[in-house]
């Protein structure tokens, strides 16, 4: 790791991003690459916190908000089954309620719509601007092109009229219905009781989510941006800049860009800055040799996971787990993950197996906050992205440097606004 130095000789100049994660990452690239000098902040090891464990898509058309017309109705017998994918620890109710309200609100069919839209300025473009980064480095096979496979057992609900396709098919997505037989013919290791399915074409997928953290990070030192390891402790304005309090000392910086996922809020806070941010916690579990291999990233629609092979093995991901950001794991979804994987694949062998938590930044309408934040000069918004942020990091990554270096982001960037929630 690049030693952070002390933070103080010409340092002014600097962008400080907190948070290496992948999303600090991109836009510590996008910055290095129009000639910026950027330090990287954070209390781990870059690309190894929330990211790590994704799923591993990365699909230009998941564009639509998690807040869809109807749910509001399978709402309360997702949260009655402790089964299901969805559960709110009591510790956040008193703030899970008005997110909700703010969540259900957003899937009405016009605001649903614009989020789609939003969120496809954003995914479109991750597979090109994800070659484009991996290649400089030496490690463009680390995605693959791919299926999106999303399989019913219930037939009668692979439907390519349903908001969720049809707001893809808005932007452009290729799609097709398959029946059970066509499902298998592109998947021989999926349960026959998957009856039909919707193939999305156009998509890619990360052999491992990791991996490509660790690249990205060696990228940014390549270019002569600085990784610090370092607990970031405060956050104050410093004359015509910021001084960033760390366990190593503080750091000043001309810009300071926030993305450190669902830990952001708590950096903000002390400035008087709150935004409806929740920890909405994901798992997986990873099994080393599973003896059956997918060929593409497919979800279980029933289940509301996605189960990709990658480097490290089967991957079965999900849940959406409300809860504080230093409440332990539930050993409970380990037992749920390992029993909805032997649904998907009856023959895996999966004798030995790795589970994992980590927390996504959430906002109610599915989108990030990016950009200025109001009042604050030097101050910058790039979190919140949900289950989205290996997907939409690179144009995150654009979008901010072009914004910190005073050229068009190419992008509405309203939708995205910090301030939008009042």
């Amino acid at each position: 790791m690049q030693d952070g130095g002390t933070g103080t000789e010409g340092a002014g100049s600097e962008t400080v991003i907190l948070g290496a994660g992948i999303v600090g990452l991109c836009v510590a690239l996008s910055l290095l690459e129009r000639g910026q000098a950027v330090r990287l902040i954070d209390r781990g090891d870059p690309g190894q916190a929330t990211s790590f464990g994704n799923a591993g898509v990365i699909a230009p058309h998941s564009n639509a908000p998690h807040s869809a017309p109807g749910l509001w109705r399978a709402l309360p017998g997702m949260l009655a089954d402790p089964g299901k994918p969805l559960r709110v620890r009591a510790a956040s109710w008193p703030a899970m309620i008005p997110w909700g309200l703010r969540f259900l609100a957003r899937g009405r069919a016009a605001p649903f719509a614009a989020g789609a839209a939003a969120m496809h300025a954003l995914c479109a473009p991750s597979i090109r601007l994800y070659r484009r980064h991996l290649e400089a480095a030496g490690q463009g096979g680390l995605i693959r092109d791919s299926l999106y496979i999303h399989a019913f057992r219930d037939p009668a609900q692979a439907r390519l009229d349903a908001p969720g396709f049809r707001v893809r098919a808005a932007h452009g997505a290729r799609m097709e219905r398959v029946d059970g037989a066509g499902l298998r013919a592109l998947e021989p290791a999926v349960s026959p009781d998957f009856r039909a399915a919707i193939v999305i074409e156009g998509q890619a997928r990360a052999l491992s989510p990791g991996r490509i953290g660790e690249v990205l990070a060696g990228r940014v030192r390549a270019l002569g941006g600085v990784v610090e390891r370092a607990e970031i402790t405060g956050l104050v304005p410093a004359g015509a800049g910021w001084e960033v309090a760390t366990g190593a000392g503080p750091r000043q910086a001309a810009q300071v860009v926030i993305a450190a996922g669902a830990w952001s809020g708590h950096l903000l806070a002390p400035l008087g800055i709150r935004l409806p941010l929740m920890a909405e916690r994901g798992y997986h579990v990873e099994i080393p040799d599973p003896g059956v291999t997918l060929n593409h990233s497919f979800t279980d629609v029933g289940a509301a996971v996605v189960a990709s092979s990658m480097e490290g093995g089967l991957r079965v991901a999900g849940m959406a787990e409300f809860g504080p950001l230093d409440a332990p794991p539930d050993p409970a979804r380990a037992a749920i993950l390992r029993r909805v994987a032997r649904g998907i694949c009856p023959d895996l062998a999966d004798g030995e197996a790795r589970i994992w938590m980590g927390r996504r930044p959430s906002l109610p309408d599915s989108l990030p906050a990016l950009g200025r934040i109001a009042g604050r000069p030097g101050l910058w918004a790039a979190f919140g992205h949900s289950h989205h942020g290996l997907m939409m990091a690179p144009a995150t990554g654009e979008a901010i440097a072009a914004l910190i270096t005073g050229a068009d982001p190419g992008i509405d960037m309203a939708p995205y606004d910090p301030g939008r929630f009042g």
